[in-house]
Parts: C-alpha cells; sequence; structure tokens
C-alpha cells in the first residue's frame, strides 16, 4: 500500500484577508483527498502565533480565544515558526511532506513566508519566493509585463512620501498622465482592500489617502472604457509549472460600480459568467496572454489572471494582473474555471501537491556549494 503523504495545510494570518483565508482552507480541507493525504491544519492567528492541533481547528471555527495549554504551545511555535514544520510533537510525530499555503494577502502571499518553506527543505504549493514577491507587489509587476511587452492600462506609481510631502504635486503627476476615472491601489495588497475609483479630482485626494494607509506605494491606472462605460473583467485561472496551461476565460459582472471586496464578498449581486461571451479570437488571446503573464513574473503551481476588456469600440484587451494565491473556496472563481475546463475541485487540490512536489526535485537539482 502506498503511504499517504502529509500535509499541512497553512490558514489565516496577519493580513487583512484573513477571513477569506478561513474560508478557502475549510473548503480545501473539506475536499481534500483523504486517501490520498494525512492532513494537518496549521493555523495563523491575527497576532501571529502558529497553532496546531485543537487550537487551529478552534481558529478555523471561529473560536475566540486560547485556553492556556493553546496560547503556551502557540507561543513556542511562535518564537521558532519553522517548528511548525518540523516538529514531531507539534505534529503527530511526523514532519510534513508539502505544505498547502492557504494564506491570502500580505505575509502569505509575497514571498515571506515562502521564504520561510525554503529555509525549511520543504515543497510547497505555489509561486516561489520572487515570483510570489512579484506578483503581490503591482509595480514589479508591471515593470515584467511591460519587459515582455504585454499590453496594459496607463498608469503611474507614486510614493506614500511623494503624496504626503506634496499632495498638489502627486495630483498634477497622475492628471498629467491619466484621465478620470482612475483606480488608485495600495501597490501591495490583495481582495481590492484600500481600492477606490476616482472620477475627478475631488475624489483623488481621498482615495490616495486610503491607499497610503495600506502600503508606501500607490498605482493609479487609468480606467478602460471610460467616464461612459465599465471595462469587461475577465478572468482566467493557470496551473502549471514550466509548461503552464490556461482554463476556459470567465467574466465578472460586478454588482457595484468595481469588483470591489464588498462586491467580492460581502454582496450577492455580482454574477460570473463562466464561458465569458466572446470570440474564439478573443478566447485565444486572452488565454495566451495569461500563460505569457504567469512566466514573466516567474509563477508556478497556480495563479488566476485578470483582464480587462474595452466594452465597445475597438474592444482591446489589457492585462491587469496576476494573483498567485487566488480565493479557493468551491464557489471561487479559480477552481471554478477549471472545473468548466474539466478539472474537478478535489483533482485540482491533487494536481497543485503533485506540482509542489515536482518544483521540489526539479530545484533538488540545482548546486549550491562549489565543486571541490
Amino acid at each position: 500500500m502506498t503511504k499517504k503523504l502529509r500535509v499541512g495545510v497553512i490558514f489565516g494570518g496577519r493580513s487583512g484577508e484573513h477571513e477569506v483565508s478561513l474560508l478557502s482552507a475549510a473548503s480545501i480541507l473539506k475536499a481534500i483527498d483523504r486517501r490520498k493525504f494525512d492532513v494537518v491544519p496549521i493555523g495563523i492567528n491575527k497576532a501571529g502565533h502558529w497553532l496546531t492541533g485543537e487550537t487551529a481547528q478552534g481558529l478555523l471555527e471561529g473560536t475566540p480565544t486560547l485556553p492556556a495549554q493553546g496560547r503556551k504551545k502557540a507561543a513556542a511555535l511562535t518564537h521558532n515558526a519553522g517548528a511548525a514544520l518540523d516538529s514531531h510533537d507539534a505534529l503527530g510525530g511526523q514532519s510534513l511532506d508539502v505544505v498547502f499555503p492557504v494564506l491570502h494577502g500580505t505575509f502569505g502571499e509575497d514571498g515571506t513566508v515562502q521564504g520561510l518553506f525554503e529555509l525549511a527543505g520543504i515543497a510547497y504549493v505555489g509561486s516561489g519566493v520572487l515570483g510570489s514577491s512579484a506578483g503581490m507587489d503591482k509595480d514589479v509587476m508591471k515593470r515584467l509585463f511591460a519587459q515582455a511587452k504585454l499590453p496594459m492600462v496607463k498608469h503611474v506609481t507614486l510614493l506614500r512620501a511623494e503624496w504626503e510631502k506634496s499632495p498638489r504635486k502627486a495630483v498634477a503627476k497622475v492628471e498629467a498622465a491619466l484621465k478620470y476615472p482612475v483606480f488608485v491601489k495600495p501597490a501591495n495588497l490583495g481582495s481590492s482592500v484600500g481600492i477606490s475609483k476616482a472620477h475627478d479630482r475631488k475624489e483623488l485626494g481621498p482615495a490616495l489617502k486610503l491607499a497610503a494607509k495600506y502600503d508606501r506605494k500607490l498605482v493609479i491606472e487609468e480606467g478602460v472604457g471610460g467616464k461612459k462605460a465599465k471595462a469587461r473583467e475577465l478572468e482566467v485561472a493557470v496551473l502549471g509549472n514550466d509548461d503552464p496551461k490556461a482554463s476556459v476565460v470567465g467574466e465578472i459582472i460586478p454588482g457595484k460600480e468595481f469588483y470591489d471586496y464588498e462586491a467580492k464578498y460581502l454582496s450577492d449581486g455580482s454574477v460570473a459568467v463562466i464561458p465569458a461571451k466572446l470570440t474564439k479570437a478573443e478566447t485565444q488571446r486572452i488565454r495566451e496572454l495569461a500563460v505569457a503573464a504567469f512566466k514573466a513574473c516567474d509563477l508556478s503551481g497556480l495563479a488566476r489572471v485578470d483582464f480587462l476588456m474595452e466594452p465597445e469600440g475597438k474592444q482591446r484587451i489589457y492585462l491587469n494582473e496576476v494573483n498567485t494565491l487566488p480565493g479557493f473556496t468551491s464557489i471561487s472563481m479559480y477552481p471554478k474555471l477549471w472545473e468548466a475546463t474539466g478539472i474537478s475541485y478535489k483533482d485540482l487540490i491533487t494536481r497543485l501537491i503533485e506540482l509542489a512536489l515536482e518544483r521540489k526535485a526539479e530545484k533538488s537539482r540545482t548546486t549550491y556549494s562549489r565543486e571541490e
């Protein structure tokens, strides 16, 4: 009988997407193939404490406080976070074969926890340190897209220090390069947290102020469709390592003016159309661009790639961003896109774990010290 792989599913975290992470993890833990995998839930609470066993399950189920024994264990694991990956006592007498991080946002998909996995020498689902960092930083991401000659909307990057030192100059810089309406975003954040649509100068200042709460870099993008029409929001799921494949194309029709945090998670007005109503040529072009974006950022495992399309006229297609750890509930766009392409939710989880092991095996071929 083949030995089961021991998989650590890590969830929670210190980011603003903590609650989304819990939803994704609960869905994965329910669907993962228990015939193939022994599963170890590992939680990280909002204070940054690493939790295993009953305390991790409590976090997943919404237990607000830890018992004294749990606090003691959490403190020990947090003192050496690597212990949560390699401690025989904490993990029931066995170390992990692979980690599935379900940590959306800051400290989870920005390369920080991926660096810990690298130091621990453990296989993990998703992109490496570089790809995760680039996929999180919208400014760096766009630089890589530009180098790969991928189509993007016009944009400006401002430092928080520029905005705070001289708001007038910052506004003038934006208005010199872009036409209203514009979207103002923190460079490093996910789930549309801190994002605003500014229709004019009066709205631009508050939008910049809001984004500056969340990051030292602000990305301002010219709205596709202009003042009269909203851009079509298209999404593609990409799966693989060195030879990635793209799913069918899906479209999000937001219930609000754009697909912000509330539209994604709190309101019921948004509608997903899978597959999107596009011509064959448009579909092929978008899928090719999705794979090109995945490669440009040196990603691996999985990513959702988002596009904007002009609603009328030439209907030009623009690459918006990559998301290296997208929402992963059974009704999230990434799994739904693959389900429509022919891979079930359970099989998708298995494939991602296989890709993590394949990437670890490929990396093990690399020599890190000079041979004598």
